[in-house]
């Protein structure tokens, strides 16, 4: 009987050891689970799960929101990319008559380095309501990193909270574009493009990242629920029968608005949406200040995108900026939006058309970034 209990008992302890990590070699961490293990489950500052948008994302409305934006309607947008740099004399070679822009292929600029990392550098630092004693993590024009970083930002109400978010998001997306429209191979035979792995791991993994990348990751989700929140309240104003995607072409037009209304109404039908009514909803002369202090840090942020000196970056930098400052305008216009009239002009709620071609590029954008996301984890999933 003791024989047999002393043998049990050996039993059990070595599936505790087993059980507990002691005793058997547990498999290593992979690269997927280093990046994407805080980016699950519900989000910061809103109810919404990470699964949800994935399977809403990449499923159901990417590849409808992709064939809308090769409409020509969405292909042209305005802008003056000669405007000199307000902030300091730009003197990068991207901006000469020979730079290699020309030789870019299709959304691959390749742009980073120390003029990125200043183009940034003055977004965070003068843009996102941070004092400077306040150091951003991870910043390599910054003398130190600060423990009291994100501290602060929770000590901030709602809307500044949500502004740096918003940015880092942004950022976050560009940075996940350029990793996987990455050129790999460049010779006079041929070039390569494709998913760079090594590039994603060293500004998304946890480890590299000493943990901020993930944040950037969940942030990048954050601007997604934000740009998704705007488009489902923008649906009357794009259902009035006034309203025409005008390129000329009447069927074409009839067909893209009908491609339109599709997209917005299953964006309408996502479940969990995010709730914007914890925004601006303090003393009236505060919010509106605050309010006027958003429109003029997106303002700023587009002047700052002057002295980008890769030409198509500085085109996309526009084009993303204006795109958020219009979903943050629909955001907080409901009551505008729902006072429209049925036909005719609308004169206290309107959209431009560069307003709009910026509105659903900038989300046909992130929408990518989420997109790839997926392709990364399976990338990532066997790598150690």
């Amino acid at each position: 009987m003791d024989h047999r209990w002393g043998f049990l008992i050996g039993f059990l302890g070595a599936v505790g050891l087993l059980g507990s990590g002691h005793g058997g070699q547990q498999p290593p961490e992979t690269a997927a689970q280093r990046c994407f293990c805080q980016v699950s489950g519900y989000l910061d500052d809103c109810t919404c799960d990470v699964e949800t948008i994935d399977k809403f994302n990449n499923y159901r409305l990417f590849p409808r929101l992709q064939k809308l934006l090769e409409s020509n309607y969405f292909r042209y947008y305005k802008v003056n990319l000669k405007r000199p740099c307000p902030f300091w004399n730009d003197i990068s070679q991207c901006g000469r008559r020979d730079c290699a822009v020309k030789l870019c292929q299709s959304r691959y600029t390749g742009y980073k380095g120390p003029d990125a990392w200043k183009i940034w550098n003055v977004i965070y630092e003068e843009n996102c309501f941070k004092p400077q004693t306040i150091k951003r993590p991870l910043n390599p024009l910054a003398s130190g990193h600060e423990n009291t970083f994100y501290s602060w930002l929770e000590g901030l109400c709602v809307e500044k909270r949500a502004f740096y978010k918003l940015i880092s998001g942004l950022h976050a997306s560009i940075n996940v574009h350029l990793c996987a429209r990455y050129l790999l191979q460049d010779t006079w035979l041929e070039k390569i493009w494709g998913h760079n792995i090594t590039e994603f791991q060293q500004r998304f993994d946890g480890i590299l990242t000493e943990g901020e990348g993930p944040r950037r990751l969940k942030n990048l989700y954050f601007l997604y629920l934000i740009e998704l929140r705007a488009l489902s309240k923008v649906v009357p104003f794009f259902e009035r029968q006034d309203f025409q995607l005008f390129t000329g072409n009447k069927v074409q037009d009839a067909e893209n608005k009908m491609l339109l209304l599709e997209i917005l109404h299953e964006i309408k039908s996502f479940p969990l949406h995010f709730d914007e009514n914890s925004f601006f909803a303090g003393d009236k002369k505060e919010a509106n200040k605050l309010k006027e202090d958003f429109r003029l840090h997106f303002r700023n942020i587009s002047r700052i995108m002057d002295c980008v000196g890769c030409l198509k970056c500085r085109l996309w930098g526009k084009l993303q900026t204006q795109g958020l400052g219009t979903a943050l305008k629909i955001l907080f216009s409901e009551k505008l939006i729902a006072n429209m009239p049925e036909s005719g002009p609308s004169y206290e709620f309107h959209l431009t058309r560069q307003e709009i071609v910026s509105l659903f590029n900038a989300f046909g954008r992130i929408s990518t970034s989420v997109k790839e996301l997926e392709n990364f984890r399976n990338l990532l999933q066997n790598i150690h």
